[in-house]
């Protein structure tokens, strides 16, 4: 008897299955409990206002494997409630090398992301993917300020400078997004 055919599976992504998404996104900070699961979190919410939402998958990860497993940071979590996003249900990972084919773009909160995540790249076009977070937004771009600080030590401030900074970065994610995942235009036929 033959087999009906079928599609492969769908990449798997913090335990959710999307049907071939066009465009995968991967948000970095060390240890996946603040920086990354705000990214993760805002940017997957201001995916879903612009209607990208179904076209593109968002993830995150952490540099390092010692909050493996573990949710957000409770201070992540009130943070993000606070401003209106959810981010009861992450759990922390850390990003393994064979991820970067499964991926288009690796967003990271800092240098030492950046400079980490290039040396495990297994090519060039690999380590193209890895931008700064806030290279993504011109306010930060223009200050000089492309980093986004670790919270983990600070207090309800940090967190929610940490927050706007990533807003502002994931504005500009959105955008680039919209661009990598736009339909091409065929040419208007000149000879009409």
């Amino acid at each position: 008897m033959k087999q009906p055919q079928t599609r492969p599976a769908s990449v798997l992504f913090n335990g959710r299955m999307r049907p071939d998404p066009t465009y995968r996104v991967c948000v970095i900070c060390s240890g996946n409990i603040c920086r990354s699961p705000m990214g993760e979190v805002i940017l997957r919410s201001m995916l879903q206002s612009a209607g990208l939402h179904d076209g593109v998958v968002v993830d995150s990860a952490g540099t390092g494997g010692w909050h493996e497993g573990d949710a957000a940071d409770p201070r992540t979590v009130r943070t993000l409630r606070d401003h209106g996003y959810d981010g009861t249900r992450h759990r922390a990972r850390e990003f393994r090398p064979e991820w970067f084919s499964e991926r288009d773009l690796i967003v990271v909160a800092d240098q030492g992301h950046a400079r980490d995540l290039r040396r495990w790249a297994p090519d060039a076009n690999a380590a193209a993917k890895v931008r700064l977070m806030r290279e993504f937004d011109s306010a930060a771009v223009d200050a000089r300020t492309i980093e986004i600080d670790d919270p983990y030590f600070g207090d309800a401030e940090a967190f929610d400078r940490c927050l706007m900074e990533v807003e502002g970065a994931c504005r500009g994610i959105v955008e680039h997004v919209r661009t990598e995942v736009a339909e091409p235009v065929e040419p208007a036929d000149s000879r009409t």
